[in-house]
Parts: structure tokens; C-alpha cells; sequence
């Protein structure tokens, strides 16, 4: 439904949240190709999605920023990795 305006933009709340390994891959294909005709701003707690779709990410914790940029850079960030991804 929310297609059928031709939006600009769509915001999109944890959309993977409750959904199975191949209910979130054919969901991940459907806004890869979705983001041809128009922008997506995602809400997404499983990064695996996230750096699958993101051109720039912006990681809160505790309700404020503590890093914004390109897919690679948020990976190798340290407070990322200690917040969200765990330090190897």
C-alpha cells in the first residue's frame, strides 16, 4: 500500500523483526531493488541487514549517536563494535 503513491521516501521500522532466515533474505531482495525508485530510511536492529542495504548508517546507543558514515567505516568502529557487534 504504501507503494501505490510512488513516495519518495519510506520509513521503515525493524520490518525483519519476528521473521525467519528466508523471510528476512527475500525481504532484504525486495528493497534492494525497491531503492531504485526511491529512498528507504530503515530502523534495523539485525545488522547482517543492515550492511547488506545501506549506502550510510547511523548507530545509536542509549538514544544518541556514536557513529555515522559508509558500511566500512561503522564495521571497524570500536564503539560500534563494543556496543552492538561485540570485540573480537
Amino acid at each position: 500500500m504504501a507503494l501505490a503513491a510512488q513516495p519518495k521516501l519510506i520509513l521503515m521500522d525493524e520490518p525483519t523483526a519476528g521473521m525467519g532466515t528466508a523471510e528476512s533474505q527475500h525481504l532484504v531482495a525486495l528493497l534492494r531493488r525497491l531503492r531504485q525508485y526511491c529512498a528507504i530510511l530503515l530502523v534495523e536492529h539485525d545488522m547482517d541487514v543492515v550492511f547488506t542495504l545501506a549506502d550510510r548508517i547511523t548507530v545509536l546507543d542509549n538514544g544518541r549517536s556514536i557513529a555515522s558514515g559508509p558500511p566500512q567505516a561503522i564495521r571497524g568502529d570500536e564503539r560500534v563494535r563494543a556496543a552492538y557487534l561485540g570485540t573480537i
